[in-house]
């Protein structure tokens, strides 16, 4: 009988003893699972200043794709102007961390500038940066302040007075459009540069230092509503395919051009400007699976009632591209017809 009884109590003790190893296993798988983000921050590094178009849309994103995240990390915003927004590219290539905890925004325009050897001072490569997406395509107007007396792209051509048109930098749609304009239609304009953001063209506009800016149509309704709506800003051209559904009697630049290889320009680089304006990037080497976590979360937000009540709220149009439709254009940038390669370097050197 007292062997039974130890029998017994062995028992009872094997059995403790594998449930708490059980336990012990379980407890640690758990923690393995818990989410890479959870009590973390993600920063989103702005290449312009404060209060443009660039910054409204990372500060609307920022408010909701936390949500989106396993482990639902806080999300800030920090600007780091200058250069043209290459201060903010060259960081998130040489310097952020490739953890998964630092986003970047800029200009797009930075692909074809890295690509054509343009500009000094780049030191990426577009194609190696793991890409988010973007909030929406922009599509790229020309706005004239109504002191010029200039209402209409027709006036501005037959005038040929130079008006002068804010600019953040080369690589910017600000820039570079107004510069291929200039090459093959003729446009009548000069290029204020080196403003942190479009929202610093817009103080110079005001105080009468530029007359006018090439600027999404996005932006404008966002950040320059004001101007818009009181007629102080007129829209006198798009530099899209075709009109705007906002805008149908507002005329395409492509049909102020005389001749083929003018059309041909103005298709390769003003009408490839909108798709990848506005990239959300990682620094190379991420890990794909927080890539992966990231893009998710991206497009997730994109679709999320909240954040879309808060962008119809704010005049933020969004129509998406995923991170990998934003790999295939920017891939095309790269895929320039060589015949058109010197020609462009030259307008936009």
């Amino acid at each position: 009988m007292l062997m039974r009884q130890n029998q017994r109590v062995f028992k009872c003790r094997l059995l403790r003893w594998i449930g708490f190893f059980v336990l012990l296993i379980f407890s640690q798988s758990v923690f393995a699972q818990e989410p890479f983000y959870k009590g973390k921050a993600i920063r989103i590094i702005v290449g312009a200043s404060a209060g443009g178009g660039y910054d409204t849309y990372s500060r609307t994103i920022a408010r909701h794709m936390g949500k989106h995240i396993p482990g639902k990390p806080a999300i800030v915003v920090e600007n780091m102007p200058g250069a043209g927004f290459l201060i903010s590219a060259n960081y998130m290539y040489k310097v952020a961390k490739p953890d998964g905890l630092t986003i970047g925004h800029f200009i797009g325009g930075l692909f074809l500038q890295q690509f054509l050897a343009l500009r000094p001072g780049i030191e990426f490569d577009s194609r190696n940066f793991e890409l988010i997406g973007v909030p929406t395509q922009d599509n790229y107007m020309l706005g004239l302040s109504k002191a010029t007396g200039v209402t209409s792209m027709e006036q501005w051509l037959a005038s040929k007075t130079p008006l002068k048109l804010g600019g953040v930098g080369p690589g910017s749609a600000t820039d570079d459009i107004p510069k291929v304009l200039m090459a093959t239609i003729g446009l009548p304009a000069q290029i204020v540069s080196g403003y942190k953001g479009t929202a610093d063209v817009r103080l110079a506009f005001h105080s009468g230092e530029v007359q006018g800016v090439c600027n999404a149509w996005e932006s404008f309704k966002a950040t320059w509503r004001k101007e818009v709506d009181a007629g102080e800003l007129i829209i006198v051209a798009q530099n899209i395919p075709k009109p705007h559904p906002d805008l149908p009697k507002v005329p395409v630049v492509i049909s102020f051009a005389k001749t083929e290889e003018a059309r041909k320009l103005i298709r390769a680089v003003v009408h490839t400007v909108g798709p990848t304006a506005r990239p959300y990037v990682l620094p190379p080497h991420t890990p794909k699976d927080r890539v992966g976590i990231l893009r998710k979360a991206f497009m997730d937000t994109m679709k999320d009632p909240e954040f879309l009540s808060e962008t119809q709220k704010a005049k933020l149009d969004i129509n998406p591209l995923d991170g990998a439709e934003l790999e295939q254009n920017v891939r095309e940038v790269f895929n320039l017809d060589p015949a058109l390669v010197p020609k462009v370097r030259e307008i936009l050197k």
